[in-house]
Protein backbone atom coordinates (compact mmCIF):
# COMPACT_ATOMS: atom_id res chain seq x y z
CA UNK A 1 0.00 0.00 0.00
CA UNK A 2 1.19 3.28 -0.80
CA UNK A 3 1.88 6.34 1.45
CA UNK A 4 2.90 9.46 0.30
CA UNK A 5 4.43 11.70 3.13
CA UNK A 6 5.47 15.21 4.33
CA UNK A 7 9.09 15.39 4.29
CA UNK A 8 11.47 12.52 4.82
CA UNK A 9 14.67 15.11 3.70
CA UNK A 10 16.75 14.07 6.88
CA UNK A 11 15.68 9.91 5.66
CA UNK A 12 19.06 7.81 4.65
CA UNK A 13 16.60 6.09 2.06
CA UNK A 14 15.31 9.39 0.76
CA UNK A 15 18.94 11.21 0.92
CA UNK A 16 20.06 8.46 -1.08
CA UNK A 17 17.49 8.57 -3.50
CA UNK A 18 17.81 12.27 -4.30
CA UNK A 19 21.55 11.70 -4.33
CA UNK A 20 21.07 9.11 -7.61
CA UNK A 21 18.26 11.42 -8.55
CA UNK A 22 20.86 13.98 -8.85
CA UNK A 23 24.17 12.44 -9.83
CA UNK A 24 22.15 10.90 -12.64
CA UNK A 25 20.66 14.38 -13.98
CA UNK A 26 24.13 15.93 -14.51
CA UNK A 27 25.63 13.06 -15.84
CA UNK A 28 23.11 12.50 -18.62
CA UNK A 29 22.46 16.50 -18.94
CA UNK A 30 24.54 18.31 -21.35
CA UNK A 31 26.47 21.27 -19.38
CA UNK A 32 24.84 23.94 -18.10
CA UNK A 33 20.86 22.21 -19.07
CA UNK A 34 20.52 20.53 -16.07
CA UNK A 35 18.26 22.73 -13.50
CA UNK A 36 18.28 19.15 -10.87
CA UNK A 37 17.66 20.54 -6.81
CA UNK A 38 20.13 19.42 -4.40
CA UNK A 39 19.74 18.22 -1.01
CA UNK A 40 19.95 21.76 0.26
CA UNK A 41 18.06 23.81 -2.34
CA UNK A 42 15.26 21.27 -1.20
CA UNK A 43 15.29 21.74 2.38
CA UNK A 44 14.29 25.74 1.31
CA UNK A 45 11.23 27.24 2.92
CA UNK A 46 9.68 27.90 -1.00
CA UNK A 47 9.89 24.13 -1.56
CA UNK A 48 7.52 21.47 -0.19
CA UNK A 49 8.47 17.65 -0.61
CA UNK A 50 7.34 14.89 -0.45
CA UNK A 51 8.44 10.91 -0.44
CA UNK A 52 6.17 7.54 -1.46
CA UNK A 53 6.28 4.71 0.61
CA UNK A 54 5.30 0.79 0.28
CA UNK A 55 5.67 -0.50 3.79
CA UNK A 56 9.76 0.56 5.06
CA UNK A 57 10.97 0.69 1.06
CA UNK A 58 11.31 4.79 -0.13
CA UNK A 59 9.71 4.13 -4.03
CA UNK A 60 9.63 8.04 -4.94
CA UNK A 61 9.85 11.53 -3.93
CA UNK A 62 8.75 14.71 -5.00
CA UNK A 63 8.39 18.62 -4.62
CA UNK A 64 6.72 21.54 -4.99
CA UNK A 65 8.24 24.61 -5.61
CA UNK A 66 6.22 28.24 -4.94
CA UNK A 67 7.11 30.71 -7.80
CA UNK A 68 4.77 33.42 -7.04
CA UNK A 69 0.90 33.60 -6.10
CA UNK A 70 -0.32 31.78 -8.43
CA UNK A 71 2.29 29.10 -10.21
CA UNK A 72 4.55 26.27 -8.95
CA UNK A 73 7.18 24.24 -10.18
CA UNK A 74 7.24 20.57 -9.93
CA UNK A 75 10.59 19.38 -8.95
CA UNK A 76 12.71 16.08 -8.11
CA UNK A 77 10.36 13.99 -9.59
CA UNK A 78 11.95 10.20 -9.16
CA UNK A 79 10.47 6.79 -8.89
CA UNK A 80 12.60 3.39 -7.82
CA UNK A 81 13.84 1.68 -10.87
CA UNK A 82 12.39 -1.26 -9.41
CA UNK A 83 8.66 0.34 -9.15
CA UNK A 84 8.56 2.27 -12.31
CA UNK A 85 5.21 1.35 -14.12
CA UNK A 86 3.56 0.35 -11.09
CA UNK A 87 1.55 3.90 -10.61
CA UNK A 88 4.20 6.16 -8.19
CA UNK A 89 4.73 8.41 -10.30
CA UNK A 90 1.22 8.84 -11.28
CA UNK A 91 0.52 9.06 -7.35
CA UNK A 92 3.02 11.53 -6.46
CA UNK A 93 2.33 13.56 -9.66
CA UNK A 94 -1.61 13.83 -8.16
CA UNK A 95 -0.61 14.24 -4.98
CA UNK A 96 1.56 17.41 -5.93
CA UNK A 97 -1.16 18.75 -7.98
CA UNK A 98 -4.35 18.62 -5.09
CA UNK A 99 -1.40 20.22 -2.50
CA UNK A 100 -0.94 22.44 -4.96
CA UNK A 101 -4.63 23.13 -5.11
CA UNK A 102 -4.81 23.28 -1.41
CA UNK A 103 -2.05 25.95 -1.82
CA UNK A 104 -4.34 27.80 -3.94
CA UNK A 105 -2.06 28.10 -7.08
CA UNK A 106 -3.35 28.07 -10.09
CA UNK A 107 -1.16 26.73 -12.78
CA UNK A 108 1.87 24.03 -12.39
CA UNK A 109 4.86 24.46 -14.66
CA UNK A 110 8.26 21.75 -14.65
CA UNK A 111 11.14 21.38 -17.35
CA UNK A 112 12.38 18.19 -17.90
CA UNK A 113 15.07 16.61 -20.62
CA UNK A 114 13.79 17.15 -24.07
CA UNK A 115 16.21 13.53 -24.77
CA UNK A 116 15.39 10.05 -25.24
CA UNK A 117 16.23 9.70 -20.74
CA UNK A 118 13.22 11.75 -20.38
CA UNK A 119 10.60 10.53 -22.62
CA UNK A 120 8.89 8.42 -19.94
CA UNK A 121 8.80 11.28 -17.39
CA UNK A 122 7.33 13.84 -20.82
CA UNK A 123 4.97 10.80 -21.15
CA UNK A 124 3.78 10.86 -17.60
CA UNK A 125 3.11 14.90 -17.25
CA UNK A 126 1.31 14.31 -20.59
CA UNK A 127 -1.51 11.53 -19.57
CA UNK A 128 -1.81 14.21 -16.38
CA UNK A 129 -2.60 17.01 -19.14
CA UNK A 130 0.50 18.82 -19.06
CA UNK A 131 1.71 20.52 -22.27
CA UNK A 132 4.78 22.25 -24.25
CA UNK A 133 4.70 25.47 -23.12
CA UNK A 134 7.96 28.57 -23.55
CA UNK A 135 10.50 28.84 -21.10
CA UNK A 136 9.50 30.59 -17.91
CA UNK A 137 10.67 32.47 -14.79
CA UNK A 138 14.11 32.57 -15.03
CA UNK A 139 14.64 29.93 -17.36
CA UNK A 140 16.25 30.26 -21.01
CA UNK A 141 15.02 28.48 -24.37
CA UNK A 142 17.52 25.40 -24.43
CA UNK A 143 17.37 22.70 -26.93
CA UNK A 144 17.99 20.12 -24.52
CA UNK A 145 14.82 21.45 -22.07
CA UNK A 146 11.16 20.40 -22.95
CA UNK A 147 9.13 23.09 -20.61
CA UNK A 148 5.32 21.84 -19.72
CA UNK A 149 2.14 23.47 -17.74
CA UNK A 150 -1.11 23.28 -16.92
CA UNK A 151 -3.60 24.83 -14.83
CA UNK A 152 -4.84 23.09 -11.99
Amino acid sequence: MLKIVDGGLDDPQVIAMLKFHFNTNISVTPPGSAHVFDLSRLKQPDVSFWSAWDGDTLTGVGALKRMNTDDGEIKSMHTLKEARGSGVGSAMLRHIMERAREMKLKRLYLETGSFDYFAPARALYARHGFSECPPYADYNLDKNSTFMWREI
